[in-house]
């Protein structure tokens, strides 16, 4: 029973793939679904359920090489873990909520909740590619099958879905690897969970194996700054500065932290991340 049920279950590389946003394939959903205010993230106030005014009929963004100078930041920095294609494609089954309106609600509905499935995706994911966190993987592997499972539900069963309670699940399990990862650094590791450091002057600090799960990084400067095998669940790193920073092995780091951050050619990324198009050179 064990074997096949291990069999089952998708490989991390496989998973972290389909994590990836394939804007080309998603019908739009985040120009249309979320909400947003007018503020120095986005130019306009935008209510839930109404398309953006950028968003043309093939679902591209009109001003896709303007985001930031168009005052539309906020756009450049989200990153969906791929709940976008999944919806789409799958959930609707290639149905757009244009050709069919009647599918618009629900799909609106259906995508922050897929969205916050494939986020907890990526994070068991990358756990599951840490060594030293194997004394977990069996437990790992098999919340990755039911959360996978959580994602190919008809529409009306992930509209009422309790996902607190699945993150919460999740979350020991994530803290238990972050644990064993962090424990190459006994008695020095800095415990930072939910700090507030906004602004915090952190340049060419040790970091290594620090906890800064949720932790308020927001213009910290941390250039230089040693952050290899660092918890990053969470950290808010809008506009800190990462010049010559060494994240190659921090984890729990998402493509949309990096985005909202400064960086350069110096700033040292994990591979499963790419350098993001407006950092400096």
């Amino acid at each position: 029973m064990s074997q096949n049920h291990e069999a089952a279950v998708p490989s991390p590389g496989a998973t972290r793939l389909a994590l990836v946003s394939d804007c080309g394939s998603c019908f739009g959903l985040c120009c249309v679904s979320l909400a947003y205010s007018a503020s120095a993230d986005f130019a306009i106030d935008k209510p839930a359920g109404k398309p953006c005014p950028n968003l043309e009929q093939d679902f591209r963004c009109g001003i896709h090489r303007e985001l930031r100078g168009r005052g539309f930041q906020g756009c450049t920095v989200y990153d969906c873990f791929g709940a976008g294609q999944k919806v789409s494609q799958e959930t609707f089954q290639g149905r757009d909520w244009r050709a069919a309106p009647e599918t618009a609600a629900s799909m609106f509905e259906v995508f922050p909740v897929m969205r916050q499935l494939h986020e907890l995706l990526w994070y068991v994911t990358e756990a599951l590619a840490l060594p030293k966190a194997r004394p977990v993987h069996a437990e790992l592997r098999a919340a990755l099958s039911r959360t996978e499972a959580l994602t190919a539900l008809a529409p009306e069963a992930l509209a009422v879905l309790d996902v607190p309670s699945h993150r919460e699940e999740i979350n020991q399990l994530l803290l238990r690897a972050s644990e064993l990862v962090r424990a190459e650094f006994p008695g020095r590791k800095k415990d930072r969970r939910g700090a507030d450091l906004m602004g915090a002057r952190l340049k060419g600090a040790d970091l290594r194996g620090a906890n800064l799960r949720g932790a308020f990084l927001i213009a910290a400067d941390l250039r230089g700054a040693d952050l290899r095998l660092a918890d990053l669940i969470g950290a808010d790193f809008r506009d800190a500065r990462l010049s010559g920073a060494d994240l190659t092995e921090a984890f729990f780091l998402t493509q949309a932290q990096l985005n909202a951050a400064k960086g350069d050619a110096t700033t040292r990324i994990p591979p499963s991340l790419v350098r993001p198009a407006h950092w400096e050179d």
